[in-house]
């Protein structure tokens, strides 16, 4: 059983770190973006350095205190939000926001783990490079968070989750002890690789307190185009018109449905809608080409192709970067369309390219046969991970679904196991989807991460029910 951070607890640690250290819990420190879930702390921490990160988890062991690790506060899993249990220390690494260093000539980048996403991009095109994970969010999520949830985005297409952009960490684990991982290096098969072990544990297993990060250069031309596309199925074909032609310059290939661009005209209506009559289904392809290569003649032909095929109907190709900066805003604004019109149920889920049209047509006609609701469906078609989102009926309120919210879920969660997809694409599991990941994963997989969770932290103290039930 774990101890309250109470006030004898909080004495204590108070005298082992610098004052200023601990403050009082304040309402950003217990929210998370959809406003289910409100956290409670005894204290936060604010350290300032890996060292006192070390001597704040020793306190926890020694008192069998739990931790909640906060970074920027944006997942959307209740990863960062304890509502039960004795309150825990949270430890937010909002401090620990510096560079340590960087190194063009061999494209890395190294920085503390409370630096916020946006910061590490603007550090690396200071040198003529790009750091290319790219999230709605990006301008109040931290570095170690993302790691910690192993973040997506826009651009895994090419390259890859946050996973795929991680070179080295430095974490402290359970016992206060530190890790230090902080490479450089490409290549090292110096035995188990702990890296991958901690990135996207959702602090459960240690805290990161800086990562070694890959950075590109960035391409040299960029560009753009929207594209109405017949149904998904003509999406995904037009996606393997595009690969054939282009290959790993095709960046981002994002799928948006009409329900998202009229709840983009219902409560944005300032930002400008691309077509005059929404299609049913749209498509944003965006890439990244090479030295003498031309964006809009590019997408110019693959539109023409797609034509042809008869795949689309209708398209418009960015002439600026301006433009394609609009069409994105298009893309990145849905999500808080979808948070004004206030979701019944969300579901952040992977599918095989080759099971996701099938997968929309079956999901729809099981939930109209459930419920009167609406359904927005898009997200990163390039990856196959779907945002599949389910909304009251225009004039009713999502309160009145509230009976029917577990056998929405239930059903689409169902759906995906059937086609042997994910029901956590890029968001994790934190303490939202702990009952689901006990009833679709894999038994083997489960009692090996129940393993390594009672060998890393005997005490249970990491982040307590998160990932894996308390």
């Amino acid at each position: 059983m774990l101890n309250p951070a109470d006030d004898a607890f909080l004495s204590d640690l108070a005298g082992r770190v610098p004052d200023g250290t601990l403050i009082a819990p304040e309402p950003r420190h217990l929210t998370e973006p959809r406003g289910r879930h409100h956290g409670r702390a005894g204290a936060v921490a604010l350290p300032r350095s890996t060292d006192e990160v070390s001597t704040i988890v020793r306190a926890c062991a020694e008192a069998r205190v739990g931790i909640v690790p906060l970074g920027g506060g944006t997942g959307l899993v209740g990863g960062q939000v304890m509502t039960q249990g004795p309150l825990p220390l949270l430890i937010s690494l909002e401090r620990m926001n510096r560079l340590r260093g960087i190194f063009p000539a061999e494209n890395v980048i190294l920085v503390e783990a409370g630096m916020i996403l946006a910061e590490v991009q603007a550090a690396a095109e200071t040198e003529g490079r790009m750091f290319p994970l790219w999230l709605a969010s990006e301008g109040s999520c931290r570095i170690g968070g993302n790691l910690a949830c192993n973040a997506g985005g826009t651009a895994v297409l090419r390259y890859g989750n946050a996973r795929d952009l991680c070179l080295g960490l430095e974490a402290v684990l359970p016992d206060g002890s530190v890790f230090h991982g902080l490479k450089r290096l490409r290549k090292d098969n110096t035995g188990y690789d702990l890296r991958n072990l901690l990135i996207g544990s959702e602090g459960t297993l240690g805290i990161i307190t800086a990562a070694s990060l890959k950075l590109v250069r960035p391409p040299a031309a960029e560009g753009a185009a929207l594209m109405a596309v017949r149904d998904p199925a003509a999406a995904l074909e037009l996606l393997g018109r595009a690969q054939r032609r282009l290959g790993p310059l095709v960046t981002g290939f994002e799928l948006m449905h009409r329900t998202g661009l009229d709840f983009l005209a219902e409560t944005l209506p300032e930002l400008r809608q691309p077509f005059a009559v929404p299609p049913e289904w749209l498509v944003l392809v965006d890439l990244g080409l090479t030295e003498g290569m031309s964006p809009a003649a590019e997408l110019e032909a693959l539109f023409a192709e797609g034509l042809e095929a008869g795949l689309v109907s209708d398209g418009l190709v960015a002439q600026s970067e301006a433009q394609r900066a609009a069409f994105w805003a298009i893309r990145e604004t849905i999500p808080e369309a979808n948070r004004r019109i206030g979701s019944i149920a969300s579901h952040d889920i992977a599918l095989p390219l080759g099971e996701i049209a099938d997968f929309i047509e079956a999901a729809r006609a099981a939930l109209t046969r459930l419920a009167d609701v609406r359904i927005n469906c898009f997200g990163h078609l390039g990856d196959g991970n779907l945002h599949f989102n389910v909304f009251p009926a225009r004039g009713r309120s999502r309160a009145e679904y509230d009976p029917l919210r577990g056998a929405i879920s239930r059903t689409v969660h169902d759906l995906v196991h059937r086609a042997e997809g994910s029901i956590s694409a890029e968001h994790g599991i934190g303490r939202l989807k702990v009952a689901e990941l006990e009833r679709y994963g894999d038994p083997a997989k489960l009692a090996a991460m129940r393993a390594i969770k009672r060998a890393l932290d005997p005490l249970g103290i990491m982040n307590p029910g998160a990932v894996l039930r308390a």
